[in-house]
Order: C-alpha cells, then sequence, then structure tokens
C-alpha cells in the first residue's frame, strides 16, 4: 500500500507468535474435543452413526472450508489481529453452545459455527507471520505455530477423557 515498513522487534514477533500458538492451541483443543465425547452423544440424543459423522464432519468442515477463502480475502483488506479475537470469541461461544445443545439441531448449528469461527484464524495468522517474520525465519515461525495443532489435539483428548470419565456420560 506504499507505506513505510517498520522494524519488528524480536520481542514483539516472539511475544505475538506465542499468542498465534496458544489461540491456535484453542483452535484444536474446540476442533477435536467433540471427538471424545461421541459415545456419550450418540446415547443422550439417540443418534444414529451417520448423524454423529455429519456432525462432527461435515457440518464443520463445509463452513470451515469454504470460509477460509473469503476470510483471508478480509484479511488482506482489514485488521488481522482484530479478525483473529473475533474468530476466537465466535468458535469458543459457539463451542459453549454445544455443549449446552438440548438436541441435535442445536448440536449442529453449534458446530456449524465453529466451523465459522474457526475459519477466521489461521489466514490471518499465516499473513502476520509472513509480514513478522523475514523469509530466512518464516519457515521456523510456521513450524513453531502449527505446534497448536498437537498440543491442541492432546489437550483436548485429555480434557474430553477427564470430563467423560468425571461426570460417566459414556
Amino acid at each position: 500500500m506504499g507505506g513505510v515498513q517498520v522494524p519488528i522487534s524480536h520481542r514483539t514477533r516472539r511475544y505475538t507468535l506465542a499468542v498465534l500458538v496458544v489461540v491456535y492451541t484453542f483452535n484444536f483443543i474446540d476442533r477435536q474435543i467433540l471427538s471424545i465425547l461421541l459415545p456419550a452423544i450418540k446415547a443422550e440424543f439417540a443418534i444414529n452413526d451417520w448423524v454423529l459423522g455429519f456432525i462432527s464432519g461435515s457440518a464443520f468442515a463445509i463452513f470451515y472450508a469454504t470460509l477460509g477463502v473469503p476470510i483471508a480475502l478480509i484479511a488482506d483488506r482489514w485488521n488481522r489481529r482484530n479478525l483473529i479475537a473475533i474468530s476466537l470469541a465466535v468458535w469458543s461461544c459457539m463451542t459453549a453452545l454445544s455443549g449446552a445443545a438440548a438436541n441435535v439441531t442445536q448440536l449442529t448449528l453449534a458446530r456449524i459455527g465453529v466451523g465459522v469461527g474457526e475459519a477466521g484464524c489461521s489466514p490471518p495468522a499465516h499473513s502476520m507471520i509472513s509480514d513478522y517474520y523475514p523469509p530466512e525465519q518464516r519457515s521456523a515461525a510456521m513450524g513453531i505455530y502449527t505446534l497448536g495443532i498437537s498440543a491442541g489435539i492432546m489437550i483436548a483428548y485429555l480434557a474430553g477423557g477427564w470430563v467423560v470419565q468425571k461426570h460417566r456420560l459414556a
């Protein structure tokens, strides 16, 4: 856009990357925790496996996948930090609504909301990392960022297992 590029300090880079890793970790916690709860959900709502597959897969993935590109275009034109914050709030709220769902329809709509919210995480995060890190450091920064995937999955299974055991849902 023709503006003057202000150098970004190493401290700011590290802080920003750390926050993005934490956000990405929560992205995967919210995405994966449902999978360990599926037997309890099946029993609670007396639903078939194909319904579980739809709730845990398609309802989320269709919106997550299709909204990635439009959100990336928004990230190119708007404040990426704020876009990530709004997305985090949306998917966290929708995850909470998933836990409060009283029927399959409510759970499906909440999972769609999780997909919509989570679609707003990676495109602006990748853009920020690309801006904050020079080409020779970008791969390492992206590698650190993607640690959020494994950390989130691990925490989701640990937390989900604890919930099922503690509350005897399964």
